[in-house]
């Protein structure tokens, strides 16, 4: 199974909406332990990703990537700005020349987006992030399609992955960002950032399902 130009841009335009649609959940899970606000943030940038992805729909893969990268930089306030557009970006110069993708170009995506990331973030797996739901993902991916299995099955695994690592950052220290600076007082909250990674990953998930 590969994923074609149709289903990139279904998936893009329902991880956007799901961003939006969990935008009080997002705030929420943020008062806790942040300022409150990552899930207004993460909907102003992705509603306005969805109006430029509309505009570049005719552009190849990396194009329309690049475009939801930039925007999200400009319009994304916080931490959250430059870390998801980093990640958009990074997955951009993934796909460069691709029609459609494939599960080795997801591995690429996701090794690219981490690498990214981190280099952007300084933060590492365990350090209750974005993290902590992506690279479980990523390696579960990975063995997945190693193992041979079809892009659906690897899908599901990084999905599930993905959500065991969103639920584990409830019970570690915050070592970055703002929630870092409540110590022992940021465990038993849920981080919003793997939270948000999470949706993405799930909503990218329920397209490549439907494919």
């Amino acid at each position: 199974m590969l994923m074609n130009k149709e289903m990139f841009l279904k998936a893009l335009e329902l991880l956007s909406d799901r961003i939006i649609d969990s935008k009080e959940l997002l705030n929420d899970l943020d008062t806790q332990i942040g300022d409150s606000d990552h899930g207004s943030n993460m909907t102003r940038g992705f509603t306005e990703a969805k109006k430029k992805i509309d505009m570049v729909k005719d552009k190849d893969f990396s194009t329309i990537l690049k475009t939801i990268a930039m925007t999200l930089i400009s319009t994304v306030g916080g931490a959250s700005g430059p870390l998801y557009g980093t990640a958009f970006l990074k997955a951009s110069m993934s796909v460069k020349d691709r029609e459609v993708l494939v599960g080795e170009d997801f591995i690429k995506i996701h090794e690219n987006v981490i690498s990214g990331i981190k280099q952007r973030g300084h933060a590492e797996r365990g350090h209750k992030t974005m993290l902590d739901a992506i690279i479980p993902a990523y390696e579960a991916f990975k063995e997945s399609i190693e193992a041979g299995e079809d892009l659906k099955i690897a899908s599901q695994k990084a999905t599930d992955a993905a959500k065991e690592g969103m639920e584990y950052t409830k019970g570690i220290k915050a070592i970055k960002g703002r929630a870092s600076f409540l110590g022992d007082r940021s465990i038993g909250h849920v981080d919003p950032g793997a939270t948000s990674s999470f949706i993405i990953i799930n909503a990218i998930n329920d397209v490549i399902k439907e494919g």
